[in-house]
């Protein structure tokens, strides 16, 4: 008989279950990852992977429509949907594959199969050939979230899409609608008008991308209704009236509710833990509205059992996954990491103009208490910005006056999903507004934004 028996068993392998499981692995634990649909998780096969290779092509050809601005000229621009879905599900499949490589190379049993926890410490296990039994010291749950779905506005795959069925669609839509514009919402909206599509964005919140600095919302929705989108905050959908190739929704704002209709909605109204079936309730595991509560290190309510990413509540990003997956293994090998901070994990938008932020807003940084600085930069100031045609934009900066902290940065623009990782590791590093000073940044680069933003919270920037 096999020996079914481990050091670390892992319920799910996204990028938090086949990261915790691989660094298992490196420590020296026997760990076996259970997952039920695919390696990679929602994030590589249905999520920030795919939808990044899509969002590439809407960005070049809307540059390529730029083509005389360079000095270029360009016929005939077209695209082809099919291609692009192609494209972007064959980068999503050579990376499931490796993740299946990478957890062979380093010596993690896989298994596919739906896992339920038994008992502290035991797992089952319905896999196509019938029912395994694990048995571990230790028990990871990662089992990740899907898309909210309220009711009236499920998903039907025609007419109504979720983001699975917006990342493979069986038309290009003429007329649409999305309902939320938080980055899912967002990203699908910005790749669909890019590409020619009527696009309505609604948001019941008062501005889009509500998580963000005001100041970049603001900023945000002036360049997406340039780009022709339609944007309505404090707006919700009540209703959706779904008839022969085309849907009504029932629209309210300011207390009055019209009609429109759209031949498809997409809906990204948030995501829901996947909590069910894991015999979480039995175990004595809380759960909190389908999110698993955890400690600072992602310990449950009961001893041995973790949870991490996204099933275990907000950040719901997969480099926070990845980086609580080698915490816990960490931990539960012997080590005494440090626990993940969600205030300084980067959060990113990959819509054009991109939107990248970390720590507190100014309004969050005000309400904790703080006498803040603000500097900003816009990218119009910016040689570089302005070289590559990119001169949309802006870098925010907010510190603690007294202390010189860096509490918050806030960018939107040309490629800040790549820029912003210099004020997360300065904040990891504790740096003052003087380390950033004195630092040295290269020139011509769009960093150098980022230093000029510091130098005006304290009345020294340059060239503004």
């Amino acid at each position: 008989m096999a020996d079914n028996s481990y050091d670390a068993i892992v319920i799910g392998a996204g990028p938090g279950g086949y990261v915790a499981a691989i660094r298992a692995a490196q420590l020296g634990l026997k760990t076996i990852v259970v997952e039920r649909e695919h390696m990679g998780g929602i994030c590589l096969n249905w999520g920030c992977i795919p939808t990044k290779a899509m969002l590439r092509s809407s960005e070049v050809y809307h540059l390529m429509q730029r083509a005389k601005e360079f000095g270029l000229s360009a016929q005939g621009i077209d695209y082809d949907l099919d291609a692009v879905v192609a494209r972007s599900r064959a980068i999503a499949k050579q990376l499931n594959g490796g993740v299946s490589h990478l957890l062979k190379k380093n010596k993690v049993t896989a298994l596919m199969g739906a896992a339920t926890v038994m008992a502290p410490g035991q797992v089952s296990v319905k896999t196509a050939k019938g029912e395994e039994t694990l048995s571990g010291k230790n028990i990871i749950i990662a089992t990740g979230a899907r898309a909210r779905e309220l009711p009236g506005l499920e998903g039907d795959g025609d007419l109504v899409w979720t983001y699975k069925t917006a990342l493979t669609p069986p038309r290009m839509p003429k007329k649409l609608l999305v309902i939320g514009s938080g980055a899912i919402g967002i990203e699908f909206a910005n790749f669909y008008n890019t590409l020619g599509v009527d696009t309505t964005v609604v948001e019941v919140m008062d501005r889009v991308m509500p998580v963000e600095d005001a100041e970049i919302s603001a900023f945000a929705q002036k360049a997406f209704e340039k780009q022709g989108m339609k944007i309505r905050t404090k707006t919700m959908v009540k209703q959706l009236d779904r008839g022969q190739g085309s849907v009504t929704a029932h629209i309210e704002q300011n207390d009055k509710v019209t009609t429109e209709v759209f031949d498809t909605v997409i809906s990204a109204v948030g995501i829901v833990g996947n909590v069910e079936n894991l015999g979480l309730e039995a175990l004595g595991v809380e759960v909190e509205r389908t999110h698993i509560k955890t400690d600072a290190y992602c310990r449950t309510s009961v001893a041995g059992v973790y949870a991490i990413g996204d099933v275990a509540g907000a950040p719901w990003l997969a480099h926070k996954a990845s980086h609580e997956g080698v915490m816990v293994a960490e931990m539960i090998a012997g080590g005494t990491p440090h626990p993940v901070k969600p205030e300084s994990i980067a959060g990113c938008t990959y819509c054009t103009p991109q939107v990248a932020s970390v720590g507190f807003t100014e309004a969050q940084a005000t309400e904790a208490g703080h006498e803040v600085r603000v500097g900003r930069f816009p990218f119009i100031g910016n040689g570089k910005a302005i070289a590559l045609g990119e001169a949309e934009g802006m870098v925010k900066t907010v510190f603690d006056a007294k202390t010189g902290e860096l509490l918050g940065a806030h960018m939107i623009g040309a490629e800040v999903t790549e820029l912003i990782q210099g004020y997360v590791v300065g904040r990891q590093l504790e740096t003052t507004e003087e380390d950033l000073m004195q630092t040295v940044f290269p020139h011509p680069t769009l960093s150098e934004m980022m230093h000029e933003s510091v130098l005006d919270a304290w009345d020294r920037a340059i060239h503004i």
